[in-house]
């Protein structure tokens, strides 16, 4: 793609085979277990101090010295779970296997390394194979049409020292080779506007799988479009973005009688408050996976046996660990106070043997059958570092989180040296969602007295200021909560999305002037991210919540609810595309992308499907 990852690493294919590692599985494997820490892989390296004001934030574990004294110790916080311990502030974090992030990476950086992919030759060994159809007729000799008239070309490349003449066709139309063309855009629209499967077949009286086909061509399109926009954003110059940042579930039905439990599956967003564009959402799946093959794979290579950062297939669910967890799952629900919220939650990590790993299966879930679900922090690593990629050109990024501490240690690991510089800083933000109406509208009332009496006593202020001037004072005041003792700040000033909000700035380290960090403060929200959650549940009938009933003893069941993990990325994919170029806003009338700067006006949606390229 000419552009470099994250890391400063060319993106390259993830080693996915045996025969593509430069060891043997079983030299791998002893090489393992001798390695103190997990080597960096494609310049991704993870296991270092995540504490920003530590002498030791973003070095990371070496080798041990015999002759100097090393600035971690690696401890065990549980079988096949070892930790590294900073002997300078006294934390410690979980090691991973960069190899295994580097893969989530890879697989999310796919769609934009594909958005440069020119038509050339499709014989590996050919000396045409990398170079495109539009480098002229040195190269390739058109030769006809198609039936469906695409253009034919013959190739004057050379493969072992004799002449290619590989001939081969480049749609001319995204549509070639399909039937009932004329109902694509009727259907894209239905499938973001909450109409079922099933009735979009009725609807435009086709056979369900017609469907199902569709939407497969319509992911394509998406994917093609936003790949060819947004392989633009490493060199856009941007001056700040606030971007929120968290996860939502979605409950894949169960397809036998006799096995009635759910895959539960997780996706990670980034959503730019100020303009509302969603930069990523990825699914903790690799739908590229065959699950009995990697099981065979890791049982013939021992691979269970080495600790888990160590291992070859780290980021992926095995079928032993899901059990295991399973049985050692602690899930703990709000109880509506917000600070007993935030320290149950640090509690809750803080009883994890990996204080980053946040999903925990219960009895009532299980693997998906098709493809492999990837451990959530590994998904959360990947996608850190895929926006460090895409935001290359941003001169300041600010990160608004939900608590969630995998979420933290993949931020601060992925934008280290940018916390550094003080080009980046991140925030906790933690809402009470477990309000009623009433509750809500009471807060907002005493929000509104404290903010007016302020106004009274300082004539001077507007209301934004002496919400700024409260600011200061509980910041001042910040309340320390949890093991770390994080500083959490409560915002005074209610609304009804965010009627009790609380923050921890948590790559404060002591240089801002106390107007600006009020200023930061006062700017921290997930309204970007949560209000694009809430379209998801308004836009996708098959992502919607499913109901639990009492019979069903915690399992749920939704007519529906997708059957496949897969099906919930296409879904996500082509309705990111849709949010951020088609739909418009009520006041302003642009797109996410027009105030972004990625758009001129808004795409219509026959603009996405039958888009060819640049």
């Amino acid at each position: 793609m000419g552009k470099k990852s994250s890391q400063g690493q060319a993106v390259e294919s993830a080693d996915t085979t045996r025969a593509q590692n430069p060891l043997s599985d079983a030299d791998g494997a002893q090489a393992a277990r001798k390695q103190r820490s997990p080597a960096a892989h494609q310049g991704i390296q993870v296991n270092f101090c995540k504490n920003p004001i530590c002498a030791n934030f973003g070095s990371p574990v070496g080798d041990k010295l015999s002759r100097a004294q090393n600035p971690y110790r690696i401890v065990a916080s549980g079988k096949g779970l070892p930790v590294g311990y900073c002997q300078s502030c006294n934390e410690s974090f979980p090691l991973k296997s960069n190899k295994g992030i580097y893969e989530e990476l890879e697989r999310m950086l796919a769609f934009l390394v594909d958005a440069t992919a020119q038509p050339c030759c499709p014989v590996d060994g050919c000396s045409n194979h990398v170079v495109p159809v539009s480098s002229g007729k040195a190269f390739y000799s058109a030769f006809g049409v198609t039936s469906t008239g695409s253009q034919r070309y013959l190739c004057k490349g050379t493969v072992a020292g004799k002449p290619c003449k590989k001939t081969f066709s480049v749609a001319s139309k995204s549509t070639s080779r399909q039937r009932l063309t004329h109902k694509n855009k009727s259907i894209f629209k239905l499938i973001v506007n909450k109409v079922p499967v099933r009735r979009i077949a009725e609807i435009e009286e086709i056979a369900l799988q017609t469907v199902y086909d569709k939407i497969d061509f319509i992911h394509r399109q998406c994917l093609a479009f936003a790949s060819e926009r947004e392989s633009k954003l490493p060199d856009m110059p941007i001056r700040r973005l606030y971007i929120s940042v968290d996860r939502q579930d979605y409950v894949i039905n169960w397809s036998r009688r006799d096995d009635r439990r759910n895959t539960v599956v997780s996706a990670v967003a980034s959503a730019d408050n100020t303009s509302q564009y969603i930069f990523a959402m990825h699914l903790n799946f690799d739908p590229r996976l065959d699950p009995e093959a990697i099981e065979e794979d890791a049982k013939q290579i021992a691979d269970i046996n080495l600790p888990t950062p160590h291992r070859k297939y780290a980021r992926l669910w095995m079928a032993s660990d899901y059990l295991a967890s399973m049985a050692a799952s602690k899930k703990s629900k709000a109880s509506g106070n917000l600070e007993g919220d935030i320290a149950a939650t640090y509690s809750s990590s803080e009883k994890r043997e990996d204080v980053e790993i946040s999903d925990e299966p219960t009895k009532d879930e299980k693997l998906p059958d098709r493809g492999m679900q990837t451990h959530s922090e590994y998904t959360l690593y990947g996608h850190f570092l895929y926006l460090r990629h895409l935001l290359a050109s941003v001169e300041k990024l600010r990160f608004f989180l939900d608590q969630d501490s995998g979420m933290r240690a993949a931020c601060l690991a992925a934008f280290q040296d940018g916390i550094k510089s003080r080009r980046v800083d991140a925030f906790y933000v933690r809402i009470n969602k477990m309000m009623t109406v009433d509750q809500k509208r009471r807060l907002i009332n005493e929000s509104k007295k404290a903010i007016a009496k302020v106004m009274k006593e300082n004539l001077s202020l507007n209301k934004r200021e002496a919400v700024l001037l409260l600011l200061r004072q509980r910041i001042e005041q910040a309340k320390l909560i949890g093991k770390w003792k994080d500083r959490w700040v409560f915002h005074p000033l209610a609304t009804m999305n965010e009627p009790e909000k609380a923050l921890c700035h948590l790559t404060d380290l002591g240089d801002l002037e106390p107007d600006h960090a009020a200023w930061l403060y006062n700017r921290a929200s997930l309204h970007g991210v949560d209000s694009y959650f809430n379209r998801i549940r308004r836009r996708q009938s098959l992502l919607e919540r499913s109901i639990s009933s009492q019979s069903n003893t915690g399992r749920v069941w939704s007519g529906y609810a997708p059957y496949s993990p897969n099906q919930v990325q296409k879904l996500l994919d082509i309705l990111r595309v849709v949010q951020n170029y088609v739909l418009k806003g009520t006041k302003d009338k642009k797109t996410p992308a027009m105030r972004l700067g990625l758009a001129k006006g808004p795409v219509k949606y026959e603009d996405i499907l039958y888009f060819t390229g640049p």
